[in-house]
């Protein structure tokens, strides 16, 4: 798309439908996103094309909602899948906004690859293979998931390495949608289609709910971290503030003299973390719609106590899948999408399949069926740009409850440690959640014994995983003209620069 004249939000649009068609684990029409959206001009806002809860809860007892696990080898994470746990979706209705206010070219130009695709089908690779085979429970939930995402060789699995996945039913969705608009997703057959289960076979999506529904433009979270200038997803949702809380933190430290992968930069870190989950659980979690939550959270008075407890760690000083896109006049768009890990639910001819967002744990931190009707859920995504000197950056994750840990460690390794956007990304990263410290494979072995004796419940991962996030990173240096770019290698990521 750029190489079409297209801009940086021509091309992101257009890589979320391929997305839809290449990565169906990690997003589809079904689910949700947000754009982080800088232009040449300097005006950034966030695109919220979040879910959102449904109008009406039905009680429990009548949803269908079925845990399952999935196991990441070293660890594991229980989801929520079934009809019950669908809310309503808002990429579709998200993408087309994106493309009324910032987009150059045709809808019907953008979706030309993802139609493509789905019509010819796409060899499974080894990555999507793995990732089919992690959430086998849900794309074999269902009768039509198996026979959409069904192994033609291996019955009752799903798509396998080498195989093909063609898309038919998919591909003429992402066409009519581009000929006829978001309303025949929200108003019209489609989004009929895809409620007529809900309302008889455990779910409480109605057409109400998707013709209630509205993207949200909102004004970032802007941040000075050191001599830099973040733009994060603020609330409702909880990763922009969370990476934020953790920046503030970091920001109190002297890190100059400190080895990013040396055992006292990883131990501070990993104590920061601690204290991010900390605050959360204190002073955030449920709070997500109050309009004061940013200044409480990210007060000095807050934020005292958890300095004070890190104050020996350092000497002081007087602190899903993800696209990102900048172009040779200055936009920058970074784009966080999700479909949770599917409902199990796939649409009969739609070829698309429902998020599972209300069976997410992490964005249901006080429990499930307790959700308020028709509000937005608190996400974890958070798309970012930044900038220092003359260089603006696009960083996003995909990873669940990893997204707020890879995304700071990320924009710390690029400001203060000064490492190639290569390096920043796919060297190895930690993560801490509920007192348990996972360590990724890679650090040397005094470093992990140093975290090891910091820390009672440590997890050693053998290697790296995608576990730990898949950030996708692009970096415009404005005065040279010259992008650099740096896709997460657990995640299958790539960067292509466009002459």
């Amino acid at each position: 798309m750029l190489e079409a004249g297209g801009n940086a939000f021509d091309a992101v649009v257009a890589a979320s439908w391929a997305a839809c068609v290449a990565e169906p684990v990690l997003a589809s029409l079904g689910g949700a996103g947000f754009l982080m959206a800088r232009q040449a001009s300097g005006q950034a806002t966030l695109f919220d094309c979040g879910a959102q809860t449904p109008l009406v809860r039905r009680a429990a007892a009548e949803t269908e909602f079925t845990p399952i696990t999935v196991e990441f080898g070293t660890a594991s994470q229980q989801f929520h899948v079934g009809l019950g746990s669908a809310a309503t979706p808002g990429l579709v209705q998200g993408l087309f906004h994106i493309h009324r206010e910032l987009c150059s070219l045709p809808m019907t130009q953008l979706v030309e690859p993802a139609v493509r695709w789905a019509r010819q089908g796409l060899e499974v690779l080894p990555l999507q293979a793995y990732l089919f085979n992690l959430v086998a429970p849900i794309f074999t939930f269902s009768a039509e998931a198996r026979r959409v995402y069904g192994s033609p060789t291996m019955p009752g699995k799903p798509a396998q390495e080498g195989e093909r996945l063609v898309l038919p039913e998919l591909a003429d969705s992402i066409e009519a949608l581009a000929r006829e608009g978001a309303e025949l997703f929200y108003r019209g057959d489609m989004g009929r289609a895809l409620v007529a289960a809900c309302t008889r076979g455990g779910g409480h999506l109605t057409l109400d709910d998707l013709e209630a529904y509205q993207v949200e433009p909102r004004a970032p979270l802007r941040l000075a971290y050191r001599d830099a200038e973040l733009w994060l997803n603020p609330p409702p949702s909880s990763g922009g503030i969370l990476v934020a809380f953790g920046l503030k933190l970091l920001e109190a430290c002297e890190l100059s003299q400190l080895d990013w992968a040396g055992e006292q930069f990883q131990t501070l870190l990993a104590r920061i973390l601690e204290q991010t989950s900390l605050a959360r659980a204190a002073g955030y979690d449920g709070r997500e719609q109050e309009s004061e939550v940013v200044e409480a959270f990210l007060a000095d008075a807050n934020l005292a106590g958890y300095l004070s407890d890190l104050a020996h760690q350092f000497p002081q000083t007087s602190g899903t899948t993800h696209i990102s896109v900048g172009d040779r006049d200055g936009n920058v768009a970074s784009l966080t999408i999700t479909n949770g890990e599917g409902c199990g639910y796939v649409a009969p001819g739609l070829g698309v399949m429902l998020n599972n967002m209300l069976g997410e744990q992490d964005v249901h931190p006080q429990g499930f069926h307790c959700w308020e009707p028709n509000t937005r859920i608190s996400s974890m995504m958070a798309p970012a740009v930044a900038t220092w000197g003359g260089t603006t950056i696009a960083v996003g994750s995909g990873g669940s409850n990893r997204i707020r840990t890879c995304l700071l460690q990320v924009l710390v390794k690029l400001i203060d440690f000064g490492l190639s956007t290569n390096q920043a990304v796919n060297s190895s990263r930690i993560h801490m959640e509920g007192g348990l410290l996972s360590i990724e494979g890679g650090f040397a072995p005094p470093t992990v014994a140093a975290l090891r004796e910091a820390f009672t419940q440590v997890e050693l991962w053998p290697e790296r995983n995608l576990f730990f996030g898949g950030a996708h990173v692009v970096i415009h240096d404005r005065q040279r003209g010259e992008f650099e770019g740096a896709g997460d290698e657990r995640r299958g990521g790539v960067a292509l620069i466009v002459d």
